[in-house]
């Protein structure tokens, strides 16, 4: 079965050879050289026995090299199983273990006996025609899963190509750039490289988690895009330069309906809602139609929308249902979670299946959707999809750690409440509650991607509970946000303890007047970081990172990093 998105790149290399068709901070390649280079990586995967059901990790998302080495999986029928290099390792082992991937394709710091191969090193030679089934894996997405441990998602050759069908329907304008900001891991990342392909356009990538989202305006302004597909998150701190482009999407999470209005005035917005199991997107709303853009629009061109009661008759407002060939295979190595979650279709063909997304909608009398949550313990932070089952599995496996429960304290911060275990003792190690919160805050943030990490952790002796036995989730959060973030409070004592003091003081906009306060417990989380690394990257001079941040998030520990730093000349002197 050929993939659209392949057969559109070759033309557009035949048609137009010099157009660039990837950008990155790696360098750049044209259509030609695309097509040129999926072609050869192509060969040397099929030497390597690569073909239909076989697995191969691709690594280095933020590179120009990702995209070719894509398309070469694609070529040769096989299964692309997308890393981000930034996800902590324990986690991208396990993505590549439990994927079954033979062969790891991009320059990788995984400790692993598999091959790797990248994409520069391929020579060209003649492809082999391979032929895969519809039915066959085309790409696994690791979503969060609440085993603690994240699941794989496998969408078929099938899915992916309805997918291209309806994207291809959107016509966009051909020629110049799309942003692309989105982890590499995330099918958004597929989202917005196959959407700006597909019409002729560059895939501009940004690299956020770098540059920092306080320098993505100036980013997207170098760029000058046709089209920019963001988080609401994200376009919250861009949006003036973000309004430029012609064509705006939004998807990842709920768009606040103030900014959709907003982003709508003078220009084409499409409002994009789709589970990864369901091949990326399920539903747009699209201006340029006339839908409200406050809407999660209406399904697209070859899938199927259902809002149901909790006996499965349709209903105005209810949970939302997916059909259609753009539904996934399943989760990998999972099968009673797949029966769960992909049933059969009972208004659909004989034998075909549905996916309870498990979110609340309700469907308008003009047939639009409204979005109105979720209806189980799923949430989403900054776009990234989150299993609250997953980060309490992630803190409980943390020895001492007896019980913990997760919740939302805010729309974007979450929180962790932990009781220890006394009878196994070590993680108490004698410490008090406030070193264990740091401990198992540090934890989670060597398993679980940075949107996941809770902001604030409390210990607690008993975890509250309702009337029934149940986690009481309502009085943990108040709980949470309850408590207090100044232990005993030590001042700043160097030039770098200062200036970091007062960046995270104007950032979180409260005074922060412990050094060893930890940046997530007083209020940052992804966003912000990214913002405050890039501010204190300016203001200092200094090559400081979110690495940095992450392995001392507080004012003291930072501070320290920036003296070593300064010290061996790479900088001022503190």
């Amino acid at each position: 079965m050929t993939l659209m998105v392949l057969d559109r790149v070759a033309a557009m290399a035949a048609e137009d050879p010099g157009r660039p068709a990837v950008r990155a901070r790696d360098g750049s390649l044209s259509f030609a050289e695309l097509a040129e280079r999926a072609d050869a990586v192509a060969c040397a995967l099929v030497k390597y026995g690569i073909g239909p059901e076989r697995r191969v990790a691709v690594s280095g998302g933020r590179s120009r090299w990702f995209v070719p080495s894509l398309l070469a999986v694609w070529l040769v029928g096989a299964v692309a199983v997308p890393l981000d290099d930034r996800h902590p390792l324990d986690r991208r082992g396990h993505v590549v273990r439990d994927s079954g991937a033979v062969l790891v394709l991009g320059n990788s710091d995984l400790d692993t006996t598999l091959p790797v191969l990248t994409a520069e090193e391929c020579a060209a030679g003649e492809i082999p025609v391979v032929t895969s089934h519809p039915d066959q894996c085309a790409y696994t997405i690791y979503t969060s899963g609440t085993t603690g441990r994240p699941k794989g998602v496998e969408v078929t050759y099938r899915g992916l190509n309805t997918f291209l069908g309806a994207l291809a329907g959107l016509h966009l304008p051909s020629g110049g750039a799309g942003i692309n900001a989105v982890s590499p891991a995330f099918d958004g990342w597929l989202w917005c490289t196959l959407l700006y392909l597909m019409h002729g356009q560059t895939v501009a990538v940004v690299d956020v988690a770098d540059d920092a989202a306080a320098l993505l305006g100036e980013q997207i302004a170098a760029v000058a895009p046709r089209t920019v597909s963001l988080t609401p998150s994200l376009y919250s701190v861009c949006e003036a330069a973000a309004r430029a482009a012609e064509v705006l999407v939004v998807a990842g999470e709920l768009c606040p309906p103030s900014l959709a209005e907003r982003l709508a005035d003078g220009r084409r917005v499409l409002n994009v809602y789709g589970p990864t199991e369901t091949t990326i997107a399920a539903t747009w709303a699209d201006t340029a139609r006339g839908d409200d853009p406050r809407t999660i629009g209406r399904a697209l061109d070859g899938y199927l929308s259902y809002v149901l009661d909790p006996s499965w008759n349709p209903a105005e407002t209810g949970e939302l249902f997916i059909g259609g060939p753009g539904v996934a295979r399943g989760y990998a190595g999972l099968s009673g979670l797949t029966a769960a979650r992909f049933v059969p279709d009972p208004f659909g063909e004989p034998g075909a299946r549905m996916y309870r997304t498990g979110d609340l909608v309700r469907r308008r009398p003009d047939g639009l959707l409204d979005y109105l949550g979720r209806t189980d313990s799923q949430v989403k932070v900054h776009g990234t999809r989150i299993e609250l089952a997953e980060v309490e599995a992630v803190a409980t496996r943390l020895p001492g750690i007896g019980a913990a429960v997760c919740v939302l304290i805010s729309p974007d911060t979450l929180g962790l409440a932990v009781v220890r275990d006394h009878m196994a003792g070590t993680a108490d190690c004698g410490k008090g509650a406030g070193d264990i919160a740091d401990q198992v805050r540090a934890h989670c943030r060597l398993a679980l991607p940075l949107a996941a990490v809770p902001a604030r952790v409390i210990v607690v002796d008993e975890m509250p509970a309702t009337t029934t036995g149940k986690a009481d989730r309502g009085r943990i959060a108040a709980m949470l946000a309850e408590e207090p973030v100044d232990r005993g409070a030590r001042t700043p004592s160097t030039r770098h303890e200062r200036e970091v003091q007062t960046l995270w003081s104007e950032l979180l906009g409260v005074p922060v007047v412990d050094v060893e306060g930890d940046f997530f417990e007083i209020g940052g989380h992804s966003l912000l970081a990214a913002t405050m690394v890039a501010a204190l990257r300016r203001r200092t001079g200094l090559p400081v990172s979110m690495r940095h941040l992450l392995t001392q998030p507080t004012v003291a520990g930072l501070a320290e990093q920036l003296d070593q730093m300064a010290a061996h000349g790479r900088g001022d002197a503190p």
